[in-house]
């Protein structure tokens, strides 16, 4: 878990709420190599047993070792304004830039990356992006985006030039048609998408080719019920069917057992 405000990076096994451990960062506001400041995103790669974390406020992105004993990272990519991350299953990397309005592609050790979605500058135009943050890539090496300040989620094809609305796009609102400022996704092998509708306080789900989506956490309000969420930050579904929230503004991870379509 990515744990922003402590600029940091927790482990915690499944359903114990009690034993913790920092795997990196922990060590201050910083930007040293054991330090970060204000991470975003994590992810494993299991191929080296590490971990490759979005250090945001120091436009960094940096790999810790998983190994007992790691007491610093090592910088993969710097001089980038990184929010999220995505892996693809020949170890590709994927990185939003919510400076540069763009998503590129980087292979492990490249600097400079391909461009993989936006790059045309701020905008709202199906070639355009406006504060990309979550990314999502399929096994076709679809990338979706969580096109935060354009209130939508767009997928963008292997090569294409533009993309295509997936969820939203209807302009800011809570209609099941909207969303505002989205943030996390994760998409199904049935193509459904899941998306935390951040200040809407929900997350949604939509089918493939649905004109609307189903409220399937939250949206009865912003809130500290075990039925509320607080500016929703990161999904994640297991092949149980269950869901994982990130729960920002509560200061918590909290699971929902939903119905998959199957």
């Amino acid at each position: 878990i990515a744990d922003w405000g402590n600029d940091r990076i927790m482990q915690w096994k499944n359903g114990d709420t009690t034993n913790r451990q920092v795997v990196a960062g922990g060590n201050g506001i910083g930007n040293g190599l054991n330090q970060l400041r204000g991470p975003t995103d994590v992810l494993i790669d299991k191929e080296t047993d590490s971990l490759i974390i979005c250090d945001w406020q120091n436009e960094r992105v940096v790999r810790w070792s998983r190994r007992s004993g790691t007491t610093q990272g090592e910088i993969l990519i710097d001089n980038i304004a990184c929010w999220g991350l995505a892996m693809d299953e020949q170890r590709n990397l994927y990185i939003s830039d919510v400076k540069k309005y763009e998503v590129r592609r980087y292979k492990l050790g490249e600097k400079s990356g391909t461009l993989v979605a936006g790059g045309n500058g701020q905008g709202a135009g199906l070639n355009q992006l406006n504060g990309p943050l979550h990314l999502f890539v399929d096994r076709q090496q679809n990338v979706y985006v969580s096109d935060s300040n354009n209130h939508r989620v767009v997928k963008w094809k292997k090569w294409a030039t533009e993309g295509f609305v997936v969820v939203g796009g209807q302009g800011e609102g809570n209609a099941l048609t909207q969303l505002s400022r989205p943030n996390g996704i994760f998409v199904d092998t049935l193509g459904t998408v899941y998306v935390a509708d951040c200040y809407n306080h929900r997350v949604m789900r939509w089918t493939q080719g649905a004109q609307q989506g189903t409220v399937i956490a939250g949206g009865i309000g912003y809130g500290t019920g075990a039925n509320q969420l607080g500016y929703p930050r990161g999904v994640s579904l297991d092949r149980h069917g269950n869901l994982y929230v990130a729960d920002n503004s509560n200061n918590r991870v909290q699971r929902f057992s939903i119905e998959k379509d199957c």
